[in-house]
């Protein structure tokens, strides 16, 4: 089709509007087009003059406009695709996993709120999500305790109380996987001991002191005492049946707390350091009274006797704390893993120190300390080290040799990089002696070290978790069960971010092989298949054994 010039138009509405009887004609012929459209192009500038005529931007600045909104359209359409979408799946979602990381059911109303506006869930939605997810929390790891809690050798148990009613609570040191984490109506020795049957392959379990975990310990201990001597007599006709049972019944070893006996010495030693400021306090009141009597010209030989009485009450008191502090550092050291001069500790070395610190910390105020120190589940764990370690490397003269290597390691480590260069040569002296020993030596040092730094003395670890629920009680006024096991599940699969357990999750470290460890696709798993899944990996990790 033919295009026509703008001053082909131009002519056009000229003869239409200004031209003579006949011009359209003329100039419809003379530019190849029909008279209609002469007429049209005439119409067209008209209305083009008079639109140009109206006020508002020119059309340059129409055009620049376009080129921009049409840029902002395409950023726009680019951030879109990145957004992460925020429908309901997806608030339930957020809901949950802040839930059980401790934000409270009124914080998630007023984030929702701000985030969404009149679309967000109310308070009573926010909390079907997340009582829902605690009863799927709690039939998720129903599965994965039976599959964890057989896994485990030792376990720290304490006790945690929420609004009077105990929280039975069980945390692996070296994971720290809470594997029991259960609300019961008492603490009593056959609860414990209920709650502990899972456990199969315990071996080690430590706790302070109280005293229905303590028989609920003993509960089992005796139970397998009597179920590993029921079995091997047994299986007498049969050595290898034998063999077998008497390998697999192995006893439970129970250690007393040493954390929770520091918190009993360190608030007698800070009342006797009172004790001492307020001797030394009323000594100088004397000191000062029997100076203004000595200005006053008057015979001051009372106030100097008294004066000093009371500075000797402040001596005796002062020496009394030092002794103290002395005997209770004495018995500290005595605990410890190695000695204070760098050599491995020895139960029969620290059980004479520690009697030694008790004979040093008289009176009532004292007592509880004297029968911690004094239990024998206090030096379990060195003789546990001890043990092991002849277990694992039965050469006296290698083990002693990787002992001290290890305690030099730690002492270089705490020195710092101010004296790595005389540590560096005692190291490598170290290094040369044990492979002088035997040529395997650095396998055996990996074995000691991994069995110095395992030694659990305390029970901490579960206060490390008890902090965490605390914290999150301090938001919820409630806290069932089900809220319970939905924050034991966010717990052993989220990923520590700092430390030797940096990068991995509580269930990675225990050894629990997951189809999944995120914490949101555990608990959309149904229970059935979460369990077939775990058989089938424990079938296969069978056959390739």
């Amino acid at each position: 089709m033919r295009t026509l010039s703008p001053l082909t138009w131009i002519g056009n509405a000229f003869a239409v509007l200004f031209g003579k009887h006949g011009a359209v004609a003329d100039q419809a012929r003379q530019a190849g087009c029909s008279r209609q459209a002469a007429y049209d192009h005439a119409a067209q500038v008209q209305q083009a003059v008079a639109d140009a005529q109206l006020p508002g931007p020119c059309r340059e600045h129409l055009l620049q406009e376009v080129a921009a909104l049409r840029q902002e359209v395409e950023r726009l359409r680019a951030a879109a695709a990145t957004l992460v979408p925020f429908g309901p799946d997806q608030q339930r979602r957020w809901a949950v996993t802040l839930h059980a990381a401790g934000v409270s059911l009124r914080l998630l109303e007023t984030l929702f709120a701000g985030l969404l506006g009149a679309a967000a869930p109310d308070h009573a939605t926010v909390g079907r999500w997340t009582a829902a997810a605690g009863r799927q929390a709690g039939a998720v790891l129903a599965v994965l305790d039976a599959a964890g809690q057989p896994l485990v050798r030792d376990l720290a148990l304490d006790e945690l109380y929420f609004r009077r009613r105990p929280v039975l609570m069980g945390v692996e040191p070296a994971s720290l996987a809470l594997l029991l984490c259960r609300r019961a109506a008492d603490c009593a020795g056959p609860t414990w001991a209920a709650q502990l049957q899972p456990f199969t392959a315990l071996e080690y379990a430590i706790s302070d002191g109280g005293g229905g975990l303590r028989a609920g310990l003993q509960a089992v201990q005796h139970q397998r005492a009597v179920e590993a001597a029921a079995a091997t007599e047994a299986a007498a006709a049969t050595e290898a049946a034998a063999t077998t049972e008497a390998a697999a019944a192995k006893p439970l070893e129970l250690a007393r707390d040493v954390f929770h006996i520091s918190l009993d010495a360190e608030p007698e030693l800070r009342r006797q350091w009172r004790a001492v400021e307020r001797a030394w306090e009323r000594a100088e009141a004397a000191d000062a009274k029997r100076a203004r009597v000595r200005r006053q010209g008057t015979p001051a030989q009372a106030a100097q006797a008294r004066a000093y009485a009371a500075w000797s009450r402040a001596a005796r008191a002062l020496a009394r704390y030092e002794a103290q502090e002395a005997a209770w550092r004495r018995a500290q050291a005595a605990l410890r893993v190695f000695r204070p001069e760098g050599r491995l500790n020895d139960p029969a070395w620290a059980q004479a120190e520690v009697a030694a610190a008790c004979a040093a910390l008289p009176g009532e105020a004292w007592a509880p300390v004297r029968r911690a120190l004094r239990d024998a589940r206090t030096l379990t764990p060195l003789r546990r080290l001890h043990r092991l370690l002849e277990e694992a490397v039965p050469q006296a003269g290698l083990r002693q040799a990787l002992v001290r290597l290890v305690a030099w390691e730690l002492q270089a480590r705490q020195a710092g990089p101010a004296a790595a260069g005389p540590w560096a040569l005692r190291l490598g002296l170290q290094r040369r002696v044990c492979a002088l020993q035997a040529a395997d030596w650095q396998e055996a040092a990996a074995q000691v070290r991994a069995l110095v730094y395992g030694v659990v003395r305390a029970s901490s670890c579960v206060e490390c978790v008890n902090s965490v629920l605390r914290m999150h009680q301090g938001r919820h006024r409630q806290m069932p069960q089900g809220l319970l096991d939905l924050k034991r599940l966010w717990w052993n699969c989220h990923r520590f971010t700092s430390g030797r357990r940096r990068k991995a999750c509580p269930y990675e470290l225990l050894g629990l092989r997951l189809p999944t460890y995120d914490f949101w696709e555990l608990l959309q798993l149904d229970p059935d298949t979460l369990r077939t899944k775990l058989q089938q990996q424990l079938s296969t990790a069978g056959l390739a054994a």
